[in-house]
C-alpha cells in the first residue's frame, strides 16, 4: 500500500517534477538495505534523486511513493534489478591500489595454478588487472582463472564486453598493458578490447554479497579481492560476508580490502598482514 496516499500518473513527466518526500527516502533506504545490504547515509538525497528519478519517469510516475509501491509489489522482478543497479556505486580503475597487484604477483609466482575471486568486479577493470597480473607472474600457459562477480548486472555487462578507452591504459605506462588489448580501428581508434586469450581467463557472474545465500562457488581461492564495497554495509552484514569468505580461501590465501576498510573489530577470523591485506587467523 502507498504511504500517505497516492499521486497522479502521467505518460511523460517533465524534468524535475518527480516528488521525493523524506518518507520516500526512508523507504528507499530500507529497500536497498533489505535487497542488497547497502546502507545509505542521510545525506544521500541528491544521489537517490539523481539515480532513481529516471526510473520513476520511465514508468510514468510523478512521485517516488507510487514507484516504490510498484517496486515492492514486484519483488524479485526486473525493476528490482534496475533499482539495485541504479544505487550501486561503480568507482574503479585498472591497477587501483597497485601494491595489491605487486603482492598478488609474488604470492602466485612459481605456482602451476591459481584461482582468484574479484567479489565486487564492477565494470571489470579490477578483474582484468588480476588476470594480467596472473599471466605476467605465472606465464601464458599456467592454469590461472579469475571469478568476477557483482550485484550490478549492467556493470557486469560492460565488464564482459571488455571494451575501454585507450586513455585508461595510457595512465599506466610502466606496466605496458598494450600486449593484453586489441586497439580499435577507424572510428574506434580511441578504444581497446581485451584480447581473447586474456578474456578466456575470466568468468563473470552476478552475485549479491548480502544475499541470504550464495550460489556454489568453485573455491578455494588463492586470493579474494573485496575492495571498497564493505563500507556500504553495516557491521552485521560485514561479519556475515567475512565468515562466508573463510571456507572459500586457501589456508595461505590473501584477502584484499579497500584503503578505508578495517575489519579489526568486525571479525576474528582474519588478521591484518599489512596495508589492507588480510590472512586467515591462526586457529
Amino acid at each position: 500500500m502507498s504511504e500517505g496516499g497516492g499521486c497522479h500518473i502521467q505518460a511523460a513527466a517533465p524534468e524535475r517534477d518527480v516528488e521525493l518526500r523524506e518518507i520516500d527516502l526512508d523507504r528507499v533506504s530500507r529497500l536497498i538495505h533489505r535487497r542488497a545490504g547497502i546502507v545509505l547515509s542521510t545525506n544521500k538525497r541528491a544521489m537517490v534523486y539523481g539515480r532513481l528519478a529516471r526510473r520513476v519517469r520511465a514508468l510514468g510516475f510523478t512521485c517516488f511513493r507510487d514507484y516504490l509501491d510498484h517496486l515492492e509489489a514486484d519483488a524479485g522482478g526486473a525493476e528490482e534489478e534496475r533499482f539495485i543497479n541504479a544505487l550501486t556505486t561503480n568507482l574503479t580503475a585498472f591497477f587501483r591500489e597497485p601494491h595489491h597487484f605487486e603482492l598478488l604477483a609474488r604470492h602466485v609466482a612459481g605456482r602451476e595454478s591459481a584461482r582468484v575471486w574479484s567479489a565486487a568486479a564492477s565494470t571489470g577493470e579490477e578483474a582484468w588487472s588480476i588476470a594480467i597480473t596472473l599471466r605476467q607472474a605465472m606465464g601464458e600457459h599456467a592454469d590461472a582463472q579469475v571469478l568476477a562477480t557483482d550485484v550490478d548486472t549492467e556493470a557486469l555487462s560492460r565488464a564482459r564486453r571488455g571494451i575501454y578507452a585507450l586513455s585508461d591504459l595510457l595512465r599506466h605506462p610502466q606496466r605496458n598493458l598494450t600486449p593484453y588489448f586489441l586497439k580499435g580501428k577507424g572510428a574506434y581508434t580511441d578504444s581497446v578490447r581485451v584480447r581473447p586469450e586474456v578474456a578466456a581467463m575470466v568468468q563473470f557472474a552476478p552475485l549479491n554479497l548480502a544475499a541470504p545465500a550464495w550460489p556454489p562457488l568453485r573455491g578455494p581461492f588463492d586470493a579474494i579481492f573485496c575492495r571498497n564495497v564493505m563500507i556500504y554495509f553495516d557491521k552485521a552484514t560485514q561479519a556475515r560476508i567475512l565468515s562466508r569468505f573463510v571456507p572459500l580461501l586457501k589456508p595461505d590465501g590473501l584477502l584484499f580490502t579497500g584503503h578505508s576498510e578495517s575489519f579489526a573489530y568486525v571479525s576474528d577470523a582474519f588478521r591484518l598482514r599489512g596495508r589492507t591485506v588480510y590472512v586467515l587467523a591462526q586457529k
